[in-house]
């Protein structure tokens, strides 16, 4: 259990639980990165994961994923579904994924880190959490990962993540999209990623900018949003199409015509 020295009760209620902990601490960090990396180190056995405060594990998720890893062992990481729930804990969406390839990242489809589960010895071979990113720190990992060993994709809900207008993905949403545009620069400069790139440039960064403006409209920033839209139509007009439902919100939100999260 890795604390970056909380002061708003957080290590009370560590210490009520610190006899079913192998280990925890509560210290100054350089931000969640360094945290995850930190108590990764400290972890045994050949699989690993992380989970955040406000997520949880559903049961029988961590036994059947490392059923599917030790069924797959060419698979570097395995991944499920996961259920978001506003800050009452009433579900809100359900985030189903599909079976992915490197390219498919490449292109920002992204799979929730609750729900992700890894193979220590691939994770410690794609060099583990970089700390050159913040958000998206996670979707860095599983590119990096996912050029080393294919994916697993089990059809089934692991993890429950919370979702709420003062969570980091709500309320950081310029970073994000910042993030996913220096993610995708990399790309076109990191080997074996730019060898890729040639084929499939136009859809990486189409991707890049639809996940910017996904996570703008999330976070009501309409404005902007249309114009990460606007620049993902001009690289690739498919992969905004499939946003339909949430290009529509966007336009209805810079409007004024929109006041309630869109659940699907």
């Amino acid at each position: 259990m890795v604390d970056g020295g909380s002061t708003d009760g957080s290590v009370d209620i560590i210490r009520k639980y610190a006899g079913d902990l192998a280990w925890w601490v509560s210290e100054p960090d350089q931000g969640q990165g360094d945290a995850i990396r930190k108590g990764l180190a400290r972890a045994g056995g050949k699989y690993i994961a992380w989970i955040n405060s406000d997520d949880y594990y559903l049961p029988g998720a961590i036994e059947q994923a490392v059923a599917a890893l030790e069924a797959n062992p060419d698979w570097g990481l395995v991944y499920g579904n996961v259920q978001a729930v506003n800050e009452t804990g009433e579900k809100i969406n359900l985030l189903e994924y599909q079976p992915y390839q490197l390219e498919d990242l490449m292109q920002f489809q992204i799979i929730g880190q609750p729900a992700v589960f890894m193979r220590r010895e691939v994770y410690e071979r794609a060099g583990g959490i970089s700390g050159s990113y913040h958000y998206l720190l996670d979707h860095h990992l599983w590119l990096r990962m996912a050029a080393l060993a294919p994916m697993g994709y089990i059809p089934q809900t692991w993890a429950v993540a919370r979702f709420h207008q003062a969570a980091k993905n709500t309320a950081m949403a310029a970073r994000f999209a910042s993030e996913a545009q220096q993610i995708a620069a990399w790309m076109e400069q990191e080997v074996p990623f730019k060898h890729r790139m040639a084929a499939i440039a136009d859809n990486v960064w189409a991707g890049a900018y639809r996940f910017g403006a996904r996570y703008l409209s999330e976070g009501r920033q309409y404005t902007e949003a249309l114009k990460m839209y606007r620049s993902a139509w001009q690289k690739n007009p498919q992969i905004v199409l499939r946003d339909w439902k949430r290009l529509g919100v966007t336009f209805l939100g810079r409007l004024g015509l929109w006041k309630q999260p869109l659940k699907s």
